[in-house]
């Protein structure tokens, strides 16, 4: 009997915690993030395309410049990988509506522009990772790839490629 009560409660306190369990926009305006809505491609291309149920959206980047190990420290090439990470939920907010309706990040792929001797580009593309954690939770966590690049357009600090699965 004590097992069958005890079921039951851990059955109840589940579904006590699904249902005050925070949105995504719940989170980010807890955060203090604001969305804005995303620019035009600056070349050829588009945002992003939708293939079934997985989102592919292009590289994208923060209006911070410079060369991470050498304009910029390490720090401030995490806080242009989180900027980054913000411009990116606002592109995913265009294209899905409700970011409720993402259901996992599948890959994250990194870019740094790095000074030849700057070898922790992991640390500063976890600016992107930690963000998504923290709005999306178990679904923000990805694969991933942190590589550092002699320079990107527009001499940006950080450009980011994402791909996520949505609901249909």
């Amino acid at each position: 009997m004590m097992k069958i009560y005890l079921i039951l409660l851990m059955s109840a306190l589940i579904q006590v915690t699904e249902l005050h369990a925070q949105t995504p926009e719940e989170r980010l305006e807890e955060l203090g993030i604001t969305l804005t809505e995303p620019g035009e491609p600056v070349a050829n291309f588009v945002n992003w395309r939708k293939v079934g149920n997985v989102l592919y959206l292009s590289g994208s980047g923060a209006r911070v410049i410079g060369t991470v190990g050498e304009d910029l420290t390490l720090e401030e090439g995490y806080e242009a990988a989180r900027l980054t990470g913000i411009k990116i939920i606002s592109t995913l907010k265009a294209a899905v509506g409700d970011l409720s309706k993402i259901k996992q990040f599948v890959r994250v792929h990194g870019m740094v522009n790095s000074a030849p001797d700057f070898y922790d580009q992991p640390k500063v593309i976890n600016g992107f990772s930690d963000l998504m954690v923290e709005v999306f939770g178990e679904k923000g966590k990805h694969a991933r790839a942190a590589v550092g690049q002699v320079a990107l357009p527009f001499n940006m600090a950080v450009e980011i490629e994402v791909t996520v699965e949505v609901e249909d």
